[in-house]
């Protein structure tokens, strides 16, 4: 089993920066591929960075990349994304999740967070 704790999230303006964090619990929490979820109001979830189990490979979805940069410190068990340049539109609670198969695709991770909201006000 595996636990995830987001925290992070907060107000800001656009262009504005911040970084997110998800705590990860477990003996085997630092064996497992990571990724990052967002869902705003009334909208899909939808896939903005994987991170494979010892960060040689990262994915970002088009929306973010540039901007976003995921990463993790498995000693400390814990995953972050870094979100720079923010905008209005990256609105939307943000969840860690563990164990994904296929980076953008949510059915395929075993283990999520309950979410942490970023709001980017213009």
């Amino acid at each position: 089993q595996v636990q995830l704790v987001e925290s992070g999230g907060g107000l800001v303006q656009a262009g504005g920066s911040l970084r997110l964090s998800c705590a990860a619990s477990g003996r085997t929490a630092s064996t497992y591929s990571m990724g990052w979820f967002r869902q705003a109001p009334g909208k899909e979830r939808e896939f903005v960075a994987f991170i494979n189990w010892n960060g040689g490979s990262t994915y970002y979805a088009d929306s973010v990349k540039g901007r976003f940069t995921i990463s993790r410190d498995n000693a400390k068990k814990l995953v972050y994304l870094q979100m720079n340049s923010l905008k209005p539109e990256d609105t939307a609670v943000y969840y860690c999740a563990a164990g994904g198969s296929v980076p953008g695709v949510a059915r395929s991770y075993s283990y999520w967070g309950r979410g942490t909201q970023v709001t980017v006000s213009s």
